[in-house]
C-alpha cells in the first residue's frame, strides 16, 4: 500500500521541520491567550510534592520526590537531598528528567537514571552515598540494576546495535559487573520482544528472574543470588506471572493461569500448590510481610487490600473512603510502604506492617465526588467507568481512554483536569477492554484481531455520555492516542474535540519505527498477511475518510520521542490536512514520550485544557 507521506519519518528533513514549525505557529494562532490564563491554575496543582518511588535501607526510607519545578531523590526521614534535577540542569545545560533510582540495603550505594529532554534513552550514574563521588556514569542507561556486595547485576536494552550474541536489535541481556569487568549471564538466543527482571528475595539470598515474551508467557528462574550458573528454571507460564517471594523454603508465585484473575501458587521442592485461588476481581500484586500475604485486588477498576495467612485464610478487608489505587513501593519483609492515589489525592504513602498505617499525604481543599457507571458496547458487554465531579455540572465532558498492553485505568491525579471541573466540567475515565481490569481473558479480548472491541467499548461510552446531553472531548496517549484517532475516523459523530497524544497510528509500519516491533505480540504483525488483514481495517492512518465531517482535534507529540515515532502524529495531522479536517499538531521540540522538565510539561498539559474550553465553549 503506497504512503505518500513516507518522507516525513526523516525527521531532519527540511519539509518535516518546516512543517512542525508551521503548525505550531499554527495551533498557537488557535489558542490564542487562552492558555496564559490557566497556566497559574494547572502549575498549582502540578506542582504540589508528589513522592514517586521509595525504598526501604537500613539508613532510613529513601524516596523520589517531585517538589514544585524540581525533582528530588532525598532521604524521607531527614530531608537530606541527594539528587537534585535543577542541578543536573545547570551542569548539563538541558532539560533533565529523572527516570528512577536504587540504593542497596546498607543505603551506601545509590544507582539513577535520568534522560534529556524526556528521551526513554538516558544515562544512569552510581554514587557513593558517603563521599557522593560519582562511582560510575553509563550511556546509555543500565535498568534492573541489583546490587550485590562485590558488584551488581544490571539490563542492558540493544535498541540499534546487535546483542553480544549476535541477536538483532531490539533485545535486552542481563550481565553482572564486578570491577570494571562485566559479562552476560542472562538472555543468549533470546529475540525481541522478550524482557527480563531481576529481584533478589526479601532476605537477600536468592535471585528470582522474570523472562516475558510480551504479554503471553512468562518463565520463572530460581537460585542463589551470587551463583547465576545455578539459576534454574522453575515455573513456566503460557500467561503472566512473576516470584512473589522466597520464605521458609518455599517459593510464592503469582501467576494469571486459569481465567487470568490471577491467583498464588506456592512451589517446595518438586511440588506446586494453590495457595489463594482466582477471585471474582484480579488480584493485581501480592507482597510477603513477615507470616503474612498482603495482597493487591481490583474491583471495578479501584483498589482493594486483603491480608492474608501463608496458606491462604483470609484474616481481613481494607477498603478505602473514595475509589483509587495503591500498590506496593518496597518490601523489606517487615514492612511494605505503599502508594495510594485516587482523581482528587495526589498521593498517600502507608507502612504496613501489623496494620495498616499512614505515614504521608497531600490533600485538596475542594470539593469533589467521584461516581461510577456502565455503558453497554455493542457486543452487549458492559463497561465500567469512573465520573469525577465538581459543586456543579455544566454538561461538558473531558473523557480518557487506553486498552491495550493489559494496562488498567485505575483512579489517579490528573493536575490539568482540576481547573476543568472547578469550571462546571466533569472527567470521564473509561475501563476498556485491551485492559487489565477485569483480568487476562478481559486483556485478550482487546488484543490483536480482536482490537474493535475497544473502539466499540470507548464508543459506547461516548455515545451514552452524549444522549445524557453532553458535549465531550475525547483523549488519548501512546496506545490511548491509537484508541481515539481509531474512533476518530470510525465515529466521528461522537466526539466533539479530540486530542491525540505521542500516538501510535499507522498501524502497517509501526514495526519498522524505532522499537515498535516488540508490540507485535499485542498488535498482531503487519508482514503477515493475515495479521494486516485485520491491522489495515482500523489503521486510522489508512481509514481517513473524505466525506466524513471530523470535529476540531489536536494531536501532540515530542520530536525526542524514542518510544513511539513522531512521523505517527505527523503522517495522521498532514492525511487530516488533506481532507479539508479542522486539525492542529503541537509537537514538542524538548519532549520525549515521557515527558520532559516540569515546566515543558506544564505548558503542555496547559494547552491541552486551553484546547478543551476552547472547543467545547467553557467559560474561562
Amino acid at each position: 500500500m503506497e504512503d505518500p507521506y513516507l518522507w516525513m519519518e526523516n525527521l531532519s528533513d527540511e519539509r518535516v521541520l518546516k512543517f512542525i514549525e508551521e503548525e505550531n505557529a499554527h495551533f498557537r494562532e488557535f489558542i490564542g491567550d487562552i492558555p496564559d490564563e490557566l497556566i497559574d491554575d494547572v502549575r498549582e496543582y502540578y506542582y504540589l510534592p508528589n513522592i514517586w518511588r521509595a525504598q526501604l535501607t537500613e539508613r532510613g526510607i529513601f524516596v523520589q520526590v517531585k517538589e514544585r519545578d524540581r525533582q528530588l531523590i532525598k532521604l524521607f526521614e531527614t530531608g537530606e537531598v541527594i539528587v537534585d534535577s535543577k542541578e543536573l540542569e545547570k551542569e548539563l545545560n538541558d532539560e533533565v528528567l529523572l527516570q528512577g533510582f536504587t540504593v542497596d540495603k546498607e543505603g551506601k550505594r545509590l544507582a539513577y537514571n535520568f534522560s534529556i529532554g524526556g528521551a526513554d534513552e538516558g544515562i544512569t550514574r552510581i554514587i557513593d552515598l558517603k563521599s557522593r563521588e560519582i562511582l560510575e556514569e553509563i550511556k546509555p542507561s543500565l535498568w534492573n540494576i541489583v546490587f550485590l556486595d562485590d558488584g551488581y547485576y544490571f539490563a542492558r536494552f540493544y535498541r540499534k546495535e546487535k546483542t553480544p550474541d549476535g541477536m538483532e536489535p531490539p533485545a535486552e541481556r542481563v550481565f553482572l559487573k564486578k570491577g570494571d569487568k562485566e559479562r552476560m549471564i542472562f538472555g543468549e538466543g533470546l529475540a525481541s520482544g522478550y524482557f527480563m527482571n531481576l529481584q533478589k528475595s526479601t532476605d537477600g539470598k536468592w535471585a528470582m528472574l522474570t523472562v516475558t515474551f510480551g504479554w503471553n508467557k512468562a518463565d520463572i528462574y530460581f537460585g542463589p543470588i551470587n551463583k547465576p550458573e545455578e539459576w534454574k528454571k522453575v515455573y513456566s507460564s503460557k500467561v503472566p506471572a512473576y516470584p512473589i517471594d522466597y520464605k521458609d523454603g518455599k517459593l510464592y508465585i503469582y501467576t494469571r493461569e486459569g481465567k487470568g484473575l490471577g491467583k498464588i501458587v506456592m512451589i517446595e521442592g518438586e511440588e506446586i500448590k494453590e495457595i489463594l485461588p482466582e477471585n471474582e476481581f484480579p488480584l493485581e500484586w501480592a507482597v510477603i510481610v513477615e507470616d503474612k500475604i498482603l495482597t493487591g485486588y481490583m474491583v471495578h477498576a479501584s483498589s482493594l487490600l486483603r491480608v492474608f495467612t501463608l496458606d491462604g485464610t483470609l484474616i481481613e478487608e481494607i477498603k478505602f473512603d473514595v475509589p483509587g489505587q495503591i500498590h506496593p513501593l518496597d518490601n523489606d519483609g517487615k514492612n511494605v510502604l505503599l502508594r495510594y492515589e485516587s482523581f482528587t489525592v495526589p498521593y498517600k504513602i502507608y507502612r504496613f506492617s501489623e496494620r495498616l498505617e499512614l505515614v504521608d499525604e497531600i490533600k485538596l481543599g475542594d470539593t469533589f465526588k467521584v461516581e461510577e457507571s456502565f455503558a453497554t458496547s455493542r457486543d452487549g458487554t458492559k463497561i465500567h467507568y469512573f465520573i469525577v465531579k465538581g459543586e456543579r455540572d455544566e454538561k461538558i465532558a473531558w473523557i480518557f481512554g487506553y486498552g491495550g498492553f493489559n494496562i488498567s485505568l485505575s483512579p489517579r491525579f490528573f493536575s490539568h483536569v482540576i481547573p476543568f471541573i472547578k469550571k462546571g466540567g466533569i472527567f470521564v475515565m473509561a475501563n476498556l477492554r485491551g485492559g487489565s481490569e477485569y483480568g487476562e481473558e478481559w486483556h485478550r479480548a482487546g488484543m490483536r484481531e480482536n482490537k474493535q472491541n475497544v473502539f466499540d467499548d470507548f464508543i459506547a461510552v461516548l455515545e451514552k455520555l452524549k444522549s445524557e446531553g453532553y458535549k465531550v472531548a475525547a483523549w488519548g496517549r501512546s496506545n490511548g492516542g491509537l484508541l481515539v484517532s481509531a474512533t476518530l475516523v470510525q465515529r466521528p459523530d461522537v466526539i466533539d474535540a479530540a486530542l491525540i497524544g505521542y500516538p501510535v497510528i499507522d498501524m502497517l509500519r509501526f514495526h519498522k519505527l524505532y522499537i515498535g516491533s516488540v508490540w507485535i505480540p499485542e498488535y498482531g504483525n503487519p508482514d503477515d498477511p493475515k495479521d494486516r488483514e485485520f491491522l489495515v481495517k482500523y489503521s486510522p492512518y489508512h481509514n481517513i475518510d473524505p466525506t466524513k465531517k471530523y470535529p476540531p482535534t489536536l494531536i501532540y507529540t515530542g520530536l525526542y520521542d524514542d518510544r513511539v515515532h513522531p512521523a505517527h502524529a505527523l503522517k495522521f495531522a498532514k492525511k487530516l490536512k488533506d481532507v479539508g479536517a479542522s486539525v492542529y499538531l503541537r509537537v514538542e521540540t524538548k519532549s520525549g514520550h515521557m515527558g520532559a522538565s516540569a515546566e515543558t510539561r506544564v505548558k503542555e498539559l496547559t494547552d491541552m485544557l486551553a484546547f478543551v474550553i476552547k472547543t467545547l465553549g467553557v467559560e474561562v
